[in-house]
């Protein structure tokens, strides 16, 4: 049954057309991701269908008696009542039909003679109410309530917090709480992640597929859409169109049918080129018959249903390169530590990064991951540990903050000051793939909008060819486009990364590991983000029927376990330093190896005959070392196993 249909939907703002006879409908339970670039009209959309504004041609048609409830991109809530009360409001009605049930049960408790009319009257309204109580899930409000705000990432203390002393994206989350505890019929959603973490996106995910009323939501956030709809409307040149499936199949489908639309046109273009040809020949004989010739086949020509030449929106084009190459380490953090004042942020961090890895970084607000990255930078000394670079290790920092860049600076500034050895040709072929041609590269950095600003960094990260990139959020002011073209160009990349990113979708391109910042400690995952989920799936699954298996452990039982697990862990991190140890000596020994087959490569040894046998002995003693160390990595690997 169709819940929400829109026809012929046109709209202009003085004299720019916005939407040009959208038209689709929308199945109850539905959910329908709305994407296209910035400033394509998505918004404008919503706002007709919730009738804020008013088309100027078409109409909407919604199904009698549906409620449509919407989530503006930058909702808010104003109010001076806790948190938890501005949630109550949602179940007035509930409520006052509550305290009408207590109010009842004493009126009922009153009667003596059970049989009378009035008794009857008020125990049939009692009944009523009952019924209606439970149906508006009157028993289940504060369930409800709480759910939804653990899921959205309050606290209990923030519970009776006052909405008015919250920050902005917690406004935000009490707006879209306050939206789902309602569950209107219809719910359009803008931008819905743009102030959830991932806990919170994931829960929002599960809300969303199990909902019962029809979804509509607009989101640059692909993984969410992946998880969530099954059917995408892409606004794209004042246009409308309905792919069925999520985004990753709309994307397919969208490519493959621009690709039959281009060589559709080019076979079109060149028949039409060809029936002109013969229309020229038939008519430079100027005859009678060949002239009725000619006129038959323009008939034809002019009656041909032409294939429209695809359009495509204009996109960035980068590429990084590494300018120059690095040992097999790149990075060593070991026991790594950091607090500002009372707040710790994380406690005994250790990982380590080799050339050509690719890692993400996940975790709460707060956890410290920015932190992390200044740390590496230098910019802030730690509490304890210690951080170590390879050799040859060139560090490229794409800052989300956005401080590295200078806003009183032009773009040709900012760029000839970060490469005077380049020529101001070169400046300005550099930021045409980025979009800034013209008079735009004489912007001053402060007019940039945040997207601008990021295509700026990316030209000076692609620019300066560094072999270590530390990404903050890379994704962040990018349209889905430009993700796609970064994606690509890092996927090709010669170096290593190490990126924060709350885009899943990114990390499932980019990341070979992923290392979660959780509860003061860092947890080391192998493969990208959907790895990661269905491993952290599969722990929490078996700690759970461990749990059901095991019996209740005494305080001595448990103090003794808690004894053998330390002694463990001590056990696994002796062994993890002796095979560092162990692969440090292999590689070292392996260099040797090396130096000494050179020098027996050299004609001029040969005119030596002590030193060829004393460069031959050498080159024995270390192949046999290297042997022995071979062999005791093997012993060790077994020991483990």
């Amino acid at each position: 049954m169709i819940i929400l249909a829109c026809d012929g939907i046109s709209k202009s703002f003085g004299i720019d057309l916005v939407l040009d006879g959208i038209t689709f409908s929308v199945t109850e339970g539905a959910r329908m991701g709305v994407v296209g670039p910035n400033g394509s009209g998505k918004t404008t959309l919503f706002r007709i269908i919730t009738g804020s504004i008013a088309p100027d041609s078409g109409s909407v048609y919604k199904a009698k008696g549906a409620v449509i409830g919407y989530l503006e991109q930058n909702s808010s809530v104003e109010s001076d009542l806790a948190v938890w009360d501005e949630l109550l409001k949602v179940f007035e009605p509930v409520l006052d039909m509550e305290k009408r049930i207590r109010d009842l049960e004493i009126d009922i408790s009153r009667y003596e003679d059970t049989g009378s009319p009035e008794y009857k009257k008020l125990a049939d309204e009692y009944a009523g109410l009952l019924e209606e109580f439970e149906a508006k899930n009157g028993y289940r409000y504060e369930s409800l309530i709480r759910g939804v705000l653990t899921g959205l990432g309050f606290s209990q203390e923030e519970y009776i917090k006052p909405v008015s002393h919250l920050s902005g994206g917690q406004k935000a989350r009490v707006a879209m709480a306050r939206l789902l505890l309602q569950k209107p019929e219809i719910l359009l959603l803008d931008e819905p992640t743009n102030y959830l973490d991932l806990d919170a996106m994931q829960w929002l995910e599960d809300f969303l597929k199990g909902y019962s009323g029809t979804v509509m939501i607009i989101s640059h956030d692909r993984y969410f859409l992946d998880k969530v709809c099954d059917s995408i409307l892409e606004i794209e040149n004042r246009k409308g169109q309905v792919f069925t499936g999520n985004y990753s199949e709309y994307h397919k489908k969208k490519r493959l049918q621009v690709e039959l639309q281009e060589k559709e046109y080019k076979l079109q273009q060149k028949e039409i080129e060809r029936q002109e040809a013969i229309i020229r020949r038939y008519r430079s004989y100027n005859r009678e018959k060949s002239i009725r010739a000619a006129e038959s086949r323009e008939k034809a020509l002019a009656k041909m249903t032409l294939v429209e030449k695809p359009v495509y929106t204009e996109e960035i084009r980068m590429s990084f390169k590494a300018k120059n190459h690095c040992g097999r380490d790149v990075l060593s953090v070991e026991g790594l530590s950091m607090a500002f004042g009372n707040n710790r942020l994380f406690e005994n961090v250790s990982f380590r990064m080799e050339k050509g890895d690719r890692v993400g970084i996940i975790g709460a607000n707060g956890t410290g991951k920015t932190t992390l990255f200044r740390l590496l930078l230098g910019r802030l000394a730690p509490l304890k540990g210690e951080i170590r670079f390879g050799t040859g290790v060139d560090i490229g920092y794409y800052d989300q903050e956005q401080t590295s860049l200078d806003p009183t600076n032009t773009l040709m500034d900012e760029l000839i000051g970060a490469f005077p050895h380049l020529t101001t040709g070169e400046i300005r072929n550099a930021l045409a793939l980025f979009l800034f041609r013209g008079d735009d590269v004489f912007k001053t950095i402060s007019s940039l909008s945040g997207g601008e600003r990021g295509r700026v960094i990316l030209a000076k990260l692609m620019l300066a060819q560094n072999n270590f990139l530390l990404l903050d959020e890379p994704t962040n002011h990018l349209d889905m486009a430009s993700k796609e073209v970064l994606e690509n160009a890092l996927s090709e990349y010669d170096g290593s990364i190490l990126v924060i990113s709350h885009d899943r979708y990114f990390l499932n391109k980019i990341a070979n590991r992923i290392l979660v910042l959780e509860n003061m400690s860092v947890t080391e995952y192998q493969g990208n983000y959907d790895d990661y989920i269905a491993k952290k799936a599969y722990l929490e699954e078996l700690k759970h029927l461990e749990a059901e298996k095991e019996p209740a452990m005494t305080k001595t039982a448990l103090k003794e376990q808690r004894k053998k697990e330390q002694l463990e862990r001590q056990k696994k991190k002796a062994f993890k330093q002796l095979l560092l140890d162990l692969e440090e000596s292999i590689r070292s020994l392996e260099q040797e190896l090396k130096s000494r087959e050179a020098e027996m490569c050299s004609p001029d040894l040969y005119n030596n005959v002590d030193r060829m046998l004393e460069i031959q002995q050498l080159y024995n003693n270390t192949k046999s070392d290297l042997d022995d160390k071979y062999n005791e990595w093997l012993m060790l690997q077994e020991d483990q196993a």
